[in-house]
């Protein structure tokens, strides 16, 4: 995994990370029957082919105070496309971790299987329009004699840029603010979001280790943008030394035509002047921040020359709407 993504994992690897996923973003009535403070990680190591998961799967097994556990089965997804498979893959993994707990006899004194809730985090930049339950798979229709016998598995999904930044705003976690980072191009706003996740940790103590790490994911935007330069390891003083440098680094970013760094999204090259590039690169930038666009909208911007693309990309860093941009 890059840099970024082993800091995406650790973080997802903190139990009051994992909790405040589930309270914000799942937020159904049965959660108020789970001990989250009593969540552990199960290092099990399983897969289908090998006997071992991927680094980005974890699995933590949480109480309940009516006794008994529920497992939660959180899988990261940091690839650019998603995964037609994942229920697939979460049924795979569900039927493995039951095995795991039927061999090592970690069966409740009922002696039935616990119950699972796979959970995927995705974080890349096509939204997800993937089969959320393994019946989307199956070449079968529905209601004929054979559809009882084929199995089912539905995992609940975080896609992290279907949520507006409004939507962000108003919740008061960690997690929300993490995905307002991986949402936010522009340097100067991720300084903002810095402010805001020191005083979010001004508010809640007892998130140390949390801090360190996103200091580390600060910094690991910094790492590209100044090569050579020490990032500090202390939360506040990365977000001194991006505040320092946001300016700098947005002109440097518009005069040579580049968007780079981790919490853009990972978009990915150089433009190289041509109207061709430019175009392009608008185009991502904006589904990024406002989702699929018109036809119209594309086709006028496969149009445009450099001056108009240039003023357009300026517009992006600050406007509210694609209306606002165009205009």
């Amino acid at each position: 995994m890059t840099g970024h993504d082993s800091v995406y994992h650790k973080l997802f690897g903190h139990p009051g990370m994992v909790a405040q996923l589930l309270l914000d973003f799942v937020a159904e009535p049965w959660l108020d029957d789970l001990d989250l403070d009593g969540m552990e990680r199960l290092n099990a190591k399983f897969h289908s082919e090998t006997g071992e998961r991927r680094e980005g799967d974890m699995i933590w097994r949480i109480p309940r105070r009516g006794g008994g556990d529920t497992y939660l089965l959180l899988l990261l997804e940091f690839q650019s496309t998603p995964d037609r498979w994942m229920a697939l893959r979460a049924l795979v993994y569900v039927g493995l971790l039951w095995q795991h707990l039927v061999r090592e006899k970690h069966l409740p004194p009922d002696g039935k299987l616990p119950p699972v809730l796979p959970m995927v985090v995705y974080n890349g930049d096509p939204r997800w329009a993937m089969p959320l339950a393994l019946h989307g798979l199956v070449g079968l229709p529905e209601n004929t004699p054979l559809w009882r016998y084929q199995p089912d598995m539905r995992y609940h999904l975080v896609d992290e840029g279907a949520f507006s930044d409004d939507d962000l705003a108003a919740r008061d976690t960690l997690a929300a603010l993490l995905f307002r980072l991986e949402a936010s191009p522009d340097p100067e706003r991720v300084v903002v979001l810095a402010d805001a996740v020191l005083a979010w940790f001004g508010r809640h103590p007892g998130f140390e280790g949390l801090r360190s790490l996103f200091a580390e994911l600060l910094g690991g935007l910094m790492a590209p943008l100044a090569p050579g330069v020490r990032v500090p390891e202390e939360l506040l003083e990365v977000r001194n030394m991006l505040a320092t440098r946001a300016e700098d680094w947005k002109r440097q970013w518009l005069q040579e035509g580049r968007v780079e760094g981790h919490l853009e999204g990972r978009v990915e090259g150089r433009l190289e002047g041509r109207a061709e590039g430019e175009a392009a690169l608008l185009l991502r930038l904006l589904e990024r921040r406002f989702g699929a666009l018109p036809a119209t909208v594309r086709d006028r911007i496969a149009a445009a020359d450099t001056a108009a693309l240039e003023t357009w990309g300026l517009r992006m860093l600050d406007a509210g709407s694609l209306d606002e941009v165009l205009r």
